[in-house]
């Protein structure tokens, strides 16, 4: 076989192991928001309680965020395609033993351990990426990444809700866990036969670090739990957790120092952070997630409770918004090599402009007809949305070496998850403060929805402070700049980076 064949087919196959990734990151980020529309048939169908219902939702959250960081470090040590496999086999399993569940008890139990298998197979998705693209082809692959992100998390209402409608509301719960159980299936047979089997380091020194997954475990945990716990525990003790949490991730942040100064791997390289890219990137896309999730979230509750919209008709309400983010994300992977940063700006420019027109819209139309009026709102915070989420990616991981890839993955993605977790505690008390305060829902979703757009708005000035300082000295970018020790290692991103057009 010629060269000239055999580079097609390995193009081929690498795209079509995108597809495997990109399923399975689907379906894992898909359930964080598809039970959300199905708990009132858990309720109905399983009995289970409030503090059951808080659980299949915030355990799921929980264990997600716990798992992303030493599962990428995992990753990045024993090999990407066994770690996405063995999470994508665990989360299928997870996802039958949910469907099956007879008890209350049974359904969180397996709903944990769904979420950690969901937290193993997210970072391996962008290490792949990392490891099978470069330049241009790799902006691209986190284009479509980005719009996997976006339709999961959007989609998820109308699914749950088309499940309900054909299941019923004693059944239909079940059905939203085995749904996954098919396309799991098919990725896993898929999987094996495409997914490359890339090389892991031969470093001896390329050893786990339990005492820093222990550290960093608690940490987030002492984070995360009042903040997804917020409604259930009543009280102010809760939020001595947060402290606790901050102490907690202040020792890792030593032992992980002591690790590098010993020449041992650490779980989480500092030096990653001596990267501007990677450090205003991940503050960009906590701060961004910490609003994002939160729309939908206060959408839902809105339109169910307050317009008398069934799950179906709020699913596809915020449709609108899911496709078009599906539309900018793909658009924002090819043009984010030639816009840098100021692409970033542009579409969280325009989520917030998306938000104040859904503000007006709930005002102006009050009633069944604020579904149609919200639309074209919608469709222009989603456009946002993916030009935010895909570029920003891009812009994050592009300098971290190939052989941090997964680790890194990881850090950003815990980092979405606790502010997801954060924008939900804070505009969910203001949603619900004034709705019991005052009885007004039109007022607590605009309150709410307001809320979110300040949160989204820090992300919109960290953007910003960071496209100045880069035209400002075009010269101090991460490109030009020294790593410290441990990032460099394999150079900047691998080879076949970016180019530095991709910084402005």
């Amino acid at each position: 076989m010629t060269t000239e064949t055999a580079r097609p087919a390995l193009d081929d196959r690498r795209w079509k192991a995108l597809g495997v990734c990109l399923t399975a990151g689907f379906i894992s980020l898909l359930d964080v928001s598809i039970v959300n529309v199905a708990l009132p048939s858990m309720e109905r169908g399983l009995g289970a309680s409030e503090a059951t219902q808080s659980w299949v939702v915030s355990g799921y959250a929980l264990a997600f965020g716990l798992a992303l960081a030493p599962a990428g470090r995992l990753g990045d040590l024993r090999g990407r395609r066994q770690a996405l496999l063995f999470g994508l086999g665990l989360f299928t399993a997870a996802s039958v033993g949910c469907g099956l569940a007879a008890g209350p008890t049974w359904l969180v139990v397996f709903r944990l351990v769904q979420g950690a298998a969901a937290g193993v197979v997210a970072p391996q998705t962008s290490g792949l990426i990392q490891q099978m693209f470069q330049g241009a082809e790799r902006a691209r692959a986190f284009g479509f990444h980005g719009s996997v992100v976006a339709v999961s998390t959007a989609v998820g209402p109308l699914a749950g809700g088309l499940l309900i409608q054909a299941f019923g509301t004693d059944d239909g719960w079940r059905w939203v866990f085995f749904v996954n159980v098919p396309i799991g299936v098919a990725a896993l047979i898929a999987g094996h036969r495409l997914l490359p089997r890339l090389p892991v380091p031969s470093d001896r020194r390329e050893k786990f670090d339990p005492l820093g997954v222990l550290l960093l475990g608690t940490g987030v945990l002492a984070l995360l739990l009042p903040l997804v716990q917020e409604q259930q525990w009543q009280g102010r003790a809760k939020w001595v957790l947060l402290p606790v949490g901050a102490l907690l991730l202040g020792v890792f942040w030593l032992w992980e120092r002591i690790r590098g100064s010993q020449g041992e791997a650490p779980l989480v390289d500092l030096g990653l952070f001596s990267l501007r890219s990677f450090t205003l990137g991940t503050l960009i896309s906590l701060t961004f997630f910490g609003g994002l999730t939160t729309i939908f979230f206060v959408l839902s509750l809105f339109l169910q409770n307050s317009v008398a919209y069934s799950a179906l008709a709020a699913g596809v309400t915020i449709l609108p918004f899911a496709v078009a983010s599906a539309v900018g994300a793909a658009f924002g992977g090819r043009l984010v090599m030639r816009y840098g940063r100021g692409l970033v700006v542009i579409g969280l420019s325009a989520v917030v402009l998306g938000l104040l027109g859904v503000v007006l819209a709930v005002q102006l139309v009050p009633g069944e007809g604020v579904g149609w009026a919200m639309a074209l709102p919608l469709v222009i915070g989603g456009i946002g949305s993916g030009l935010t989420v895909s570029p920003n990616t891009t812009l994050t991981l592009m300098l971290v070496p190939v052989r941090r890839a997964g680790a890194a993955g990881g850090v950003m993605q815990t980092g979405q998850r606790i502010g997801s977790a954060m924008g939900i505690a804070v505009v969910g008390a203001v949603y619900f403060a004034h709705l019991s305060n005052h009885g007004r829902a039109t007022k607590a979703l605009q309150l709410g929805l307001l809320t979110a757009m300040a949160i989204i708005l820090v992300a919109l000035v960290l953007a910003v402070a960071d496209l100045r300082e880069r035209r400002a000295h075009p010269g101090s970018d991460d490109l030009t700049a020294t790593p410290r020790r441990g990032v460099g290692e394999s150079g900047a991103g691998g080879p076949g980076g970016p180019q530095p057009s991709a910084q402005r």
